[in-house]
């Protein structure tokens, strides 16, 4: 799970001064469990109605959950890279790279 490899790299993150943020579709309430169960060290983000599914183009007509995208943002808020081949055993690595 892609979440797990960030929670255990979280202090490589903050050595960066990068902040992790995860997101998806479901509830506050279904998010709040979700990390708790696997003692994310980072928010979860709620998007039940899809408005930033949509801006972010993650958004699958056949599926009722988000495509796997991760997006690097700079301290500007302007999106530095976007990560749409995402395989979740080497992704915390390749952003970690791409950090410097």
């Amino acid at each position: 799970m892609e979440g797990k490899g960030f929670r255990d790299r979280i202090q490589d993150f903050t050595a960066k001064n990068a902040v992790i943020l995860g997101a998806s579709f479901d509830t506050s309430e279904e998010n709040r469990a979700f990390q708790e169960k696997f003692n994310f060290p980072y928010d979860l983000l709620s998007d039940p109605d899809q408005v930033a599914g949509a801006a972010y183009g993650v958004i699958q007509e056949d599926k009722p959950y988000p495509a796997r995208f991760s997006f690097l943002i700079g301290p500007d808020g302007h999106i530095v890279k976007v990560y749409d081949k995402v395989v979740p055993a080497d992704h915390p690595d390749e952003v970690l790279a791409d950090l410097g």
